[in-house]
C-alpha cells in the first residue's frame, strides 16, 4: 500500500493506489455507520419501559435510522463521485453525530424518531462512499479482494460494538448514553476522515439526475410507509392504499426516466450482469432475513422476556461477532471459491438457524438455547454480505464502482428496512389474533377480559404482556399474552427463515455455470 504526506491535497479519479489514511478512514466510516444502525434494536426493551410505545412507533424508532438510508444511497453514490468522496466522508460522519446529539437530549418518541432520521442521514452518505472510496484505490483484484473482506469485516463490527455499547451503557447508565457514545465515534471518524482520507472522484459521465433522485425516493419511501404502517392503520385503509399506489407510479416513473437520461443516477443496463442482478435480488431478499431475525431477538429478549440489555447484547454479538472470528477465511474465500457456493452456502447457514429459533419455546430464557441457532445465522450474514458486496463490485468496471457500491447498499439497506417493519407486522399482527383467540376461549372473569381487550386495542400485544407482568390486577393475562407473542415471532423465523432459503435456490439456479470474465463482458462499459 502507498502512503500519503498531504491527504489533504490529492485528488484521485482513476485510484492510484491505497493509502492507510484512506484505508482507516473508510473502515471507521462505515463501523461506524452499522453501529448507527444497530444500536437501536439493542435498546428496545427499554424504550418500551421508558417512552411506552403503542402500535409501530417502536418499530418506527429503527426504521426512521433505516428509511433515509435506504432512500438517499444512491443520491450520495452519485454526489461522492461528482465532488469527492472524501467530503461525504467528513460530512457524513458529523451530521450522524448530529443526530444522535438530538436523539439523546429526546424527551419523547417523536424527538427521538426525528434524531434517528438525522444520523440515517449521515449514514446514508457512510455507507456507499466508505466502500467506493476503498474501491477505487485497489489496484489488483487480491487487493480489492481484501479490501471488500476488510469492509465488510467492518461492517459486522459496527453490529458487533453496538450491543456491547448498548448493553454496557444501558446496564449502567441509560439509553440516553448509548447515543452520546455513538457520537463521540462520529466526531472522531469525521476529524480522521478530514486528516487522513485521500479524496477520489470518477466524475466522468456523471452528472446530477434530479429526476431520478426525486422519483426514486418519493417511490421508496412510500412503500416503505406502507409496509410499516399498513398493519397498524389497515391495509385497505386509504392512506396505505394510496402509498402503495404512489409507490408503484414513482418507481415506474424512476425506471422511465433512467432510460431517457444521459447521465442516469442508476445504469439498468447493469442488472444485464446476471451476477450483479442476482446479488441485487439476494441483497434485498437475504438482507431482510438477516435484520429480521435480529429484530425478532431484540423483541423476544427486550419486551417480552423483560431480559436485561447484556442478555440482548450477547445475542447481537453472536449474529455480528462471527465475522471478525472468520475474516482471515472469508477473505481467501473471495479470492478462490465461485460466488455462487458461497452466497448458497452463506444462506442456508442462515436459514437453518432461523428454522432452529422458531422451534424455541417463549418460555424458555437460558441463553443457551440461542447459541447454536444465532451463531448460524451469523456464520451465514458473514459468507453472505462479503459474496454480495464482491459480486456486485468486481462484475463491473472500476470507474462504476461507486454507482455499483451504492446500489448494492441501498438494496441491501432496503432489505434491512424491511425487516423490522415486516416482521413486527406478521409477528404483532399474529399474536394479536392470538391473544384476542385465547382471552375470548378462556375462563377468565368477563371484567379482566374486557380490560385485556381495552390495553391490547390501544397499545398491542407488548403492551398487553407489558402490563400484565407489572400489575397485579392483570397478572392472570400474562400467560396469554406471553404466548401469543411466542407463537407471533416463531412465525417471524420462519418467515426470516424462508427468505434466506428462496435467496439460496435462486443463487443456485440463476448463476450457475457462469464465470466472472462472462460476466463482466455483460456490461456496458
Amino acid at each position: 500500500m502507498s502512503t500519503t504526506t498531504d491527504a489533504a491535497s490529492k485528488t484521485s479519479t482513476s485510484g492510484p493506489g491505497l493509502s492507510t489514511g484512506t484505508l482507516v478512514a473508510g473502515l471507521l466510516a462505515v463501523c461506524l455507520a452499522q453501529i448507527g444502525l444497530a444500536i437501536p434494536a439493542t435498546l428496545n426493551g427499554l424504550f418500551q419501559s421508558d417512552l411506552h410505545p403503542v402500535g409501530s412507533q417502536l418499530t418506527w424508532i429503527s426504521d426512521a435510522f433505516l428509511l433515509p438510508v435506504a432512500v438517499l444511497e444512491l443520491t450520495f453514490g452519485l454526489l461522492g463521485d461528482l465532488f469527492g468522496r472524501k467530503r461525504l466522508l467528513v460530512g457524513g460522519a458529523a451530521l450522524l453525530a448530529v443526530g444522535e446529539l438530538v436523539s439523546t437530549t429526546s424527551d419523547g418518541i417523536h424527538q427521538l424518531w426525528v434524531g434517528q432520521a438525522l444520523a440515517g442521514l449521515g449514514a446514508a452518505a457512510l455507507f456507499p462512499t466508505s466502500l467506493a472510496i476503498l474501491a477505487a484505490g485497489a489496484t489488483s483484484h487480491t487487493q480489492r479482494a481484501r479490501v471488500i473482506a476488510l469492509w465488510a469485516a467492518f461492517l459486522s463490527t459496527g453490529g458487533f460494538l453496538a450491543p456491547l455499547l448498548g448493553g454496557i451503557t444501558a446496564t449502567y447508565g441509560s439509553w440516553r448514553w448509548s447515543f452520546v457514545v455513538v457520537m463521540a465515534i462520529g466526531a472522531v471518524s469525521a476529524a480522521v476522515s478530514a486528516r487522513f482520507a485521500v479524496n477520489s472522484r470518477a466524475p466522468e459521465g456523471r452528472s446530477l439526475d434530479p429526476a431520478g433522485q426525486v422519483t426514486i425516493g418519493l417511490g421508496l419511501f412510500a412503500l416503505l410507509y406502507a409496509i410499516i404502517q399498513g398493519p397498524e392503520d389497515g391495509w385497505g385503509s386509504p392512506s396505505i392504499v394510496v402509498a402503495f399506489v404512489l409507490a408503484a407510479v414513482f418507481l415506474v416513473a424512476f425506471v422511465f426516466a433512467e432510460l431517457r437520461v444521459r447521465s442516469p443516477l442508476l445504469r439498468l443496463d447493469l442488472f444485464r450482469n446476471r451476477s450483479f442482478a442476482v446479488a441485487s435480488v439476494v441483497a434485498v431478499v437475504g438482507m431482510f432475513g438477516f435484520l429480521g431475525t435480529a429484530y425478532a431477538v431484540s423483541i423476544r429478549l427486550g419486551p417480552v422476556q423483560d431480559q436485561k440489555p447484556m442478555r440482548t447484547a450477547m445475542a447481537f454479538l453472536l449474529l455480528n461477532g462471527i465475522a471478525l472470528v472468520v475474516l482471515p477465511l472469508t477473505e481467501r474465500l473471495l479470492r478462490t471459491v465461485a460466488p455462487r457456493l458461497l452466497l448458497v452456502s452463506g444462506l442456508a447457514l442462515m436459514a437453518a438457524g432461523d428454522y432452529w429459533a422458531a422451534t424455541l419455546p417463549i418460555t424458555d430464557r437460558a441463553f443457551g438455547s440461542l447459541i447454536v441457532p444465532l451463531g448460524l445465522v451469523g456464520l451465514g450474514f458473514a459468507i453472505t454480505v462479503s459474496s454480495i458486496t464482491a459480486t456486485a463490485v468486481n462484475t463491473v468496471p472500476t470507474r462504476l464502482a461507486g454507482m455499483a457500491s451504492a446500489t448494492t447498499n441501498l438494496l441491501r439497506d432496503f432489505g434491512f428496512t424491511l425487516g423490522p417493519a415486516v416482521i413486527g407486522a406478521v409477528a404483532l399482527s399474529r399474536a394479536s389474533h392470538s391473544f384476542s383467540s385465547s382471552l375470548h376461549g378462556s375462563a377468565l372473569p368477563d371484567a379482566l377480559k374486557g380490560a385485556g381487550s381495552e390495553v391490547l386495542a390501544e397499545g398491542g400485544p407488548l403492551a398487553v404482556n407489558g402490563a400484565s407482568a407489572a400489575s397485579p390486577k392483570l397478572s392472570d393475562l400474562h400467560p396469554l399474552a406471553l404466548d401469543s407473542l411466542g407463537h407471533g415471532y416463531a412465525i417471524g423465523f420462519v418467515v426470516c427463515g424462508s427468505a434466506a432459503l428462496f435467496s439460496a435456490l435462486l443463487a443456485v439456479v440463476a448463476l450457475r455455470g457462469r464465470s466472472a470474465s462472462e460476466e463482466e463482458a455483460e456490461v456496458l462499459d
